[in-house]
């Protein structure tokens, strides 16, 4: 981060501004406080854009689409004025190191990390999509590096500034290298265009360089609208997305949701392959290179000119201006990376928990349900009723189970909904407590050791549902 000039402003909205962090075609981003201590990325628009109303007009579509998108690894747009004599947005800030540099610094990824990063790209892209957006700006710079996860910045006003570019210079807003042949040519810009750029992206982590080579604008604006890309550097297995994501037809190209479930799957040599959750993910920084994990920016202390005293946070690097294609202005420069509340491992251990709780309850069903009549052989049920109590509770559980399971399925990173949670803390607080009243009543009787096989098997669910309840209600987990 670099101090403030003397022309630079010291407050844009309510914000005290505390040092430049990047600049690009469309003006400046700052770091900035806020009165409650909360760092932000400010991006403050040109001044000779700001006299644009055609440009307003659209920067304030775009903002109030931008403010829709909640992907978690996206950049949460957190305030805005496009009405003011200089229209900005701000952005949480969190520490990141852009994937260019993690490149050009600690050389290729590997595979599983690779496909760790596409995932999490891909379900950016995604949330994106969902909110009436196209990023159309994808490209390394503009992907934040960060323990729990990348994250995708500068995305939804680059339509503002597109439209902008083509009425003053006849020129389209991009990264020669890293757009999409639909935008050289003037096509309709689609989500496939996003997923051409990914497909690009991933080429650039994979091997060093885009698929497109090096070289002027022209040139590479050129091989990307007539030329196949160069794959050779990939690995031969893996990767194989990567070439159709890269296909010049945007019909060819697969589905951002197809690429979450394709990516969010690595196999490493002999072994079976493994889920990542949330997209290979954790807030240990596994899913990274280790020189890369080791590399992140660490924390150091921001002061901006208020009276209170600053909080310690973490630094993100300054931003390179993008290149605009072709010799058109700069592309928008890079925002800082959103609030990450970390994805803490313990994904992948409920998933555990309740596939193996749900296993114990099948077990049960197919252990009791061979006892007829009260026979207690199985069960050690013996007043009349049958297994069916145990029947029942055990369905019920594995239903609730199954229930959180499609809800971490469809949402790893997502903290587990209240409707998803009560019924499952009910069940497992309800089984837990037949369970020890139902051995109490046997210990009473000194029949304890007439229960039999099902009911012990039980009996281990329950510590099982126990446990998962507390992970649900640990604090800052995110199931």
């Amino acid at each position: 981060m670099d101090g403030l000039h003397p022309a630079d402003p010291r407050q844009v909205g309510r914000y005290r501004l505390a040092g430049r962090l990047g600049a690009g075609g469309m003006g400046r981003v700052y770091l900035g406080r806020s009165p409650s201590g909360r760092l932000v990325a400010v991006k403050l628009v040109r001044p000779e854009l700001a006299e644009d109303p055609g440009f307003r007009a659209r920067f304030a579509r775009e903002v109030a689409a931008a403010r829709r998108v909640t992907g978690f690894f996206t950049a949460a747009v957190v305030d805005a004025d496009p009405d003011g004599p200089s229209p900005w947005l701000a952005t949480a800030y969190v520490p990141g190191l852009p994937l260019d540099e993690a490149v050009a610094a600690h050389g290729p990824w590997p595979v599983r990390s690779v496909r760790a990063l596409g995932a999490g790209l891909a379900e950016a892209l995604e949330a994106i999509h969902e909110a009436g957006l196209v990023h159309r700006d994808l490209k390394p710079s503009n992907v934040l590096i960060a323990p729990d996860g990348p994250r995708v910045v500068d995305f939804g006003i680059s339509v503002a500034a597109e439209a902008t570019a083509l009425t003053r210079t006849g020129m389209v807003v991009g990264t020669p290298g890293f757009m999409a042949p639909e935008q050289l040519t003037g096509a309709p810009v689609t989500p496939a265009t996003d997923v051409f750029a990914l497909g690009a992206v991933l080429t650039y982590a994979a091997t060093g360089t885009g698929p497109f080579g090096t070289g002027s604008a022209q040139a590479l604006n050129f091989r990307i609208a007539y030329e196949e890309p160069d794959l050779g550097g990939l690995p031969p297995s893996g990767l194989e997305i990567v070439a159709d994501c890269l296909a010049k037809d945007p019909a060819r190209r697969p589905a951002v949701s197809a690429l979450v479930e394709e990516l969010a799957v690595v196999s490493v040599g002999d072994h079976p392959p493994t889920e990542i959750v949330p997209a290979a993910v954790t807030a240990t920084a596994d899913w990274l290179p280790g020189p890369v994990a080791q590399a992140l920016p660490g924390t150091m202390t921001v002061t901006a000119p208020v009276a209170a005293p600053a909080a310690p946070a973490r630094s993100a690097p300054p931003a390179p201006a993008p290149v605009a294609a072709p010799a058109a202005p700069p592309a928008p420069a890079r925002s800082a990376a959103p609030p990450g509340a970390s994805a803490a491992p313990g994904g992948l251990v409920l998933r555990r928990t309740f596939a193996y709780w749900c296993a114990i309850a099948v077990l049960v069903l197919a252990v009791v349900l061979p006892s007829r009549n009260g026979h207690a052989a199985l069960t050690g049920i013996n007043d009349g009723t049958g297994p069916w109590p145990f029947v029942l509770i055990a369905a019920l559980n594995a239903a609730t189970c199954g229930l959180v399971l499609a809800v971490l399925y469809r949402a790893p990173a997502a903290p587990v909904p209240l409707w998803a949670r009560i019924p499952h803390t009910l069940m497992s607080v309800f089984t837990t407590g037949l369970f020890a009243y139902f051995l109490y009543w046997h210990i009473e009787d000194g029949e304890v050791d007439r229960l039999g096989p099902g009911a012990w098997l039980f009996g281990l669910g329950c510590p099982v549902l126990i446990y998962s309840v507390f992970r649900f209600r640990a604090p800052g987990r995110r199931p």
